[in-house]
């Protein structure tokens, strides 16, 4: 998709500035939720012996310890690869998705040259199902690909799009999904409420990047936020439960302070120091005793 003009990636996530000139002061919205665990050590696992069962070399490097370590090491990456990949297709399709916006919108567009890129790698079907959704659902676009800002929680993104959807506002977050044995494009993550929400509670929208102006959120009111599951498939459009937004609003707030503490705690200085045992005793005493705990407990003032 469209690189947000005011993006940057810091040690810290990424993050957004108020303008092209100006220096990052917010995490975005996603690197927010990414403060949520996510444990993918099963997954990681699984994908690295996939590889090695499916690695045509295997039948031969039976028996060869040198050449299983070869197999072993190049599959070991397995996952990193397909999320690679992943990330890449999700990319391209964004980017059609945004096309198809624009071209809706009467701006310039290039929708025949990202469909042109879906079809060298054998992904036309995407463009296809999404055009499919789009047609029977009569999107009619107000915004998309639009940055947005708020400052009392502190944090900024860019969403998707911003519809109108049998006459009512929709903000919408497209997910490029996989395709399950049964033909169905895989369900989305509940985390997507998440994003939508902080989306729906933004205070401002990006007027000019240059200048750095910004102007009233426009669409605090959207009645209905959708996930928008793109699949080869089909396309499946999830609405986020409207009773659960403030709990999962509450959720993303809670994370923004452990992302903003976790700032703060990096940035104190050094969270542990060596410290050496206490003087030995010159004599046994009790007010040898006594001192030593004390001239040990100084270390730790």
């Amino acid at each position: 998709m469209t690189q947000p003009q005011l993006a940057h990636q810091t040690e810290h996530g990424r993050m957004y500035a108020r303008s092209l000139s100006g220096v990052p002061e917010v995490p975005s919205i996603t690197t927010v939720i990414s403060q949520q665990n996510t444990d993918l050590s099963g997954w990681v696992g699984h994908m690295a012996a996939t590889a090695v069962i499916e690695d045509p070399r295997l039948s031969q490097a039976v028996g060869s310890t040198p050449q299983l370590k070869t197999v072993a090491r190049q599959a070991s990456n397995a996952a990193e690869r397909y999320r690679d990949e992943a990330a890449a297709r999700g990319d391209r399709v964004h980017n059609y998705a945004e096309q198809v916006g624009l071209h809706a919108l009467g701006k310039p567009h290039q929708m025949a040259q990202m469909r042109a890129l879906l079809a060298e790698h054998g992904e036309g079907a995407y463009a296809d199902r999404f055009d499919e959704w789009w047609d029977l659902y009569d999107v009619r676009p107000l915004a998309t690909e639009i940055t947005v800002w708020n400052g009392t929680v502190g944090y900024a993104g860019t969403l998707d799009l911003v519809a109108a959807i049998g006459g009512r506002t929709c903000i919408i977050d497209y997910k490029t999904k996989g395709t399950t044995r049964d033909g169905r494009v895989k369900p989305l993550d509940a985390k997507v409420v998440m994003q939508l929400v902080a989306g729906l509670k933004a205070e401002e929208s990006l007027v000019d990047p240059v200048a750095g102006t910004w102007e009233p959120w426009k669409y605090g009111d959207a009645p209905l936020l959708l996930g928008v599951a793109v699949g080869q498939t089909e396309v499946v459009a999830h609405q986020a439960n409207p009773q659960v937004l403030p709990d999962h609003w509450r959720k993303f707030w809670s994370l923004r302070q452990v992302w903003g503490y976790s700032q703060a705690a990096d940035g104190a200085g050094p969270a542990l120091r060596p410290i050496g045992p206490p003087p030995a005793s010159a004599a046994p005493a009790a007010s040898s005793v006594t001192a030593a705990p004390r001239a040990f407990g100084a270390q730790i003032q």
